[in-house]
């Protein structure tokens, strides 16, 4: 899916675990997932309802919705996305940096997801994408120039340039409200996984910079 120079990064071992931590939470998610897709109450309980939790104090939402999915497409492209930037990622933050960056960035789209959807009792939100978008922004900090290909075109889109294109997709998609697409979660997501990279990795912003030299 993709081929990259590798950045002047060291392997860092953040509390480090006995087993690949994205592998540990892709399995999860698809084990959680398929038990909802059986389970209308399921997901009527821990998908992501901004109004049920400003009202009714249930704020579990924010994280429990990231582990449910509307079906096996949505399901499959989220954990697709994992497995390709998720193993990079870890490799260089170690594995407990990478959970707090994959629950962290889950957290900012959800959070941002209630900042702007709270007066709506009909908006309910399920799905990994905010956590998904904050692994592909921390991945492109190390490897702006690695390609991404879509499907099946034959040329491959830099990182950087993908990145850039879906944070406008993302503010368009707010503002006009196209399809069923929760843009706030990903842009939320995007957001924190910059941020929680550059702290867990200082030397994340310069790695990215001395990239365009």
């Amino acid at each position: 899916m993709l081929r990259s120079r590798k950045p002047e990064t060291k392997e860092r071992a953040l509390y480090p675990l006995p087993i690949p931590v994205s592998l540990a939470v892709l399995v999860a998610t698809v084990g959680i997932s398929l038990v909802g897709f059986g389970s209308p109450g399921v997901i009527r309980r821990f998908a992501e309802c901004p109004y049920e939790i400003v009202r009714q104090g249930r704020w579990f939402q924010l994280l429990s919705s990231g582990f449910l999915h509307a079906d096996l497409g949505h399901l499959f492209m989220n954990m697709f996305t994992l497995f390709y930037f998720g193993p990079a990622l870890e490799h260089i933050l170690g594995g407990g940096g990478f959970l707090i960056l994959y629950l962290g960035s889950l957290l900012a789209g959800s959070l941002l997801t209630l900042a702007l959807r709270h007066r709506d009792p009909s908006y309910r939100a399920l799905g990994a994408s905010g956590a998904i978008s904050g692994v592909l922004f921390g991945y492109v900090l190390f490897r702006p120039f690695s390609r991404i290909y879509i499907f099946l075109l034959p040329i491959g889109i830099p990182a950087v340039l993908f990145a850039l294109g879906y944070v406008l997709v993302s503010v368009l998609g707010m503002r006009r409200r196209w399809g069923r697409i929760g843009h706030e979660a990903h842009l939320g997501g995007a957001i924190g996984g910059l941020i929680l990279t550059i702290l867990l990795y200082p030397g994340a912003l310069r790695i990215f910079l001395s990239q365009f030299h």
